[in-house]
């Protein structure tokens, strides 16, 4: 995400690198780049000039121009500028004294409002809330059976009563019956259209009013930008929401409508749609989208996956096989599991420091060659996985059979984790968020 954004900014602080002091004119010329990179990445224009004029006036001052690294201090301002432009604190979900907390969720076809219904009920399942998805989404084709499966998915109760009651009534009814059935979260799934309408906006309004939501989250793609934005502010017009939820912010290269709506509506984005699976959802943390968007990695996100995919047990239980250097490829095929578990492998190594954009661009990480690795081992038999010194050249044959690959996958695979094992011996006291650190993985 942001990728083109963070090569732009990247190219307009080198007008600082290598300079001792700067003058004023040479802030300016390179502020008039970070202008540019803005409007490019599709940042509504209000923001960019209001943005540009908050760090030219800060970037000017004596500490910056007589700084012996005024490049630093330039990307620090831009930096604490950024947090501050898209909100500042990472926005929490009001949480209703008197259960249950009802969530209602609004925005236009195809923005992924019942997809992301289902995720923000999986995440507060997680997190030891009792959740019910309402289905009043009664005109779009399947839109009920589609929030049934996705609920049943993340093993969430979905309460519907078909598309011939109105929308209000059945959300009523939903928050009802969570009330009975010890639910302290209803999250409404609501109707969207193409375009925003009176008949929309009418019956949103009404589904408002008859159920006093304590949240009004606005979902909205990020990937369309501009068109984001301006949703974003006639839904708010209207309806006064809460806050917003940005989908597709995986694909979203330019980062226009991240920087710009909590500006523009004043309402704080507080959940971000990162990839199509169902625990593809991370709250947004506007100091941590500041430093990928400036190339500095997010460790504390990184930090998190790795703790929720990862076993303290089991990494015990790892540290010791590493140390003892028993690790077979039965524990390789444990790990590399569990780094799935962590989502997807190009956004993760983009939250590495030093890691940017521009440079994954074509380090293409084959997720199929994982799965290729996985076949290859499960098709081993237990004595192979805990010893392969013993895959002589039959086995080897038997095991390229078995796993619908080549004798020379097999031999590949055999030949670097017996590389790794080497490297292995380098490592001590290895945790769970040490985890293949410094090891080159073979896929």
């Amino acid at each position: 995400m942001f990728q083109n954004l963070t090569e732009k900014l990247a190219n307009a602080f080198k007008k600082f690198k290598n300079k001792g002091k700067l003058t004023e004119a040479e802030v300016k010329e390179g502020m008039r780049e970070v202008k540019l990179a803005l409007l490019e990445a599709d940042v509504n224009f209000k923001v960019v000039k209001e943005f540009v004029k908050a760090v030219t006036e800060r970037a000017v001052g004596s500490a910056v121009l007589e700084s012996l690294l005024p490049a630093q201090q330039i990307v620090k301002i831009v930096n604490e500028e950024l947090i501050k432009l898209m909100g500042g604190e990472t926005p929490k979900i009001n949480i209703s004294p008197k259960p249950p907390t009802v969530i209602m969720m609004v925005g236009l076809q195809g923005a992924g409002k019942t997809t992301h219904s289902a995720k923000i009920a999986g995440m507060y399942k997680q997190k030891g809330k009792n959740p019910l998805l309402v289905a009043c989404d009664v005109y779009r084709p399947a839109a009920i059976d589609q929030l049934k499966i996705v609920g049943e998915t993340v093993n969430i109760p979905v309460f519907a009563m078909g598309t011939k009651i109105s929308p209000v009534e059945i959300a009523n009814a939903g928050v009802e019956y969570a009330k009975k059935n010890g639910n302290d979260m209803v999250i409404i799934d609501t109707a969207g259209r193409l375009h925003i309408d009176e008949e929309l906006m009418g019956e949103l309004v009404s589904i408002k009013n008859a159920t006093s939501p304590s949240e009004i989250l606005l979902v909205v793609d990020a990937m369309t930008g501009q068109d984001a934005v301006n949703v974003a502010k006639s839904f708010n017009d209207l309806l006064d929401i809460s806050g917003v939820v940005l989908t597709k912010m995986d694909g979203d290269t330019r980062g226009g409508a991240a920087l710009s709506v909590k500006y523009i509506t004043g309402k704080p984005i507080k959940f971000v749609g990162t990839g199509e699976k169902l625990d593809a959802i991370e709250l947004f943390h506007p100091d941590r989208i500041a430093s990928r968007i400036l190339g500095m990695g997010d460790v504390l996100s990184l930090i998190e996956k790795a703790e929720a995919a990862y076993d303290e047990k089991n990494a015990k239980e790892l540290e010791k096989k590493m140390r003892e250097q028993t690790f077979s490829l039965e524990d390789f095929l444990d790990q590399m599991r569990q780094l799935k578990k962590m989502g997807n492998i190009e956004q993760l190594l983009g939250m590495m420091p030093g890691v940017n954009a521009g440079a994954l661009k074509n380090a293409q990480v084959d997720e199929k060659q994982m799965g290729k690795i996985e076949a290859i081992i499960l098709s081993m038999t237990k004595k192979e996985r805990l010893h392969p010194e013993i895959i002589n050249g039959s086995r080897r044959k038997r095991i390229a059979t078995g796993s619908g690959t080549t004798v020379e996958d097999v031999n590949k695979l055999l030949k670097q984790f017996e590389q790794m094992k080497k490297m292995m011996k380098q490592f001590s006291g290895f945790g769970k968020k040490r985890m293949f650190g410094g090891l080159k993985l073979p896929f």
